[in-house]
């Protein structure tokens, strides 16, 4: 089965897009569990956070200080989860942080 994720990178499916620059899309989450809730992914596929290079997690957590400085004060009381693995709640396999903001 195809990745969601990657077919949302490459235009193919449909998503609110909060923010992209050439290595990362940022996203709205379609079930959110927090006034805002935002998926920070990177463009290139990896399944999890552990297969992720060192660089790949360091860009999404500069990432994250980029969304809430744009977020303003909507973005200044957040939560950032990864899930690692269909044990933690994983559900799509490609790594991804949620970014949950109650602004």
């Amino acid at each position: 089965m195809p990745c969601i994720f990657c077919s949302i990178i490459e235009g193919k499916a449909n998503a609110k897009i909060f923010y992209q620059d050439d290595n990362v899309v940022v996203f709205y989450d379609i079930a959110p569990k927090a006034p805002i809730h935002l998926l920070i992914c990177p463009k290139q596929h990896f399944t999890d956070f552990i297969s992720a290079p060192p660089e790949v997690r360091s860009r999404l957590a500069d990432t994250v200080q980029k969304v809430s400085d744009m977020l303003g004060d909507r973005g200044k009381d957040f939560r950032v989860q990864i899930n690692n693995g269909p044990g933690s709640g994983q559900i799509v396999f490609h790594l991804h942080y949620h970014f949950l903001a109650w602004g």
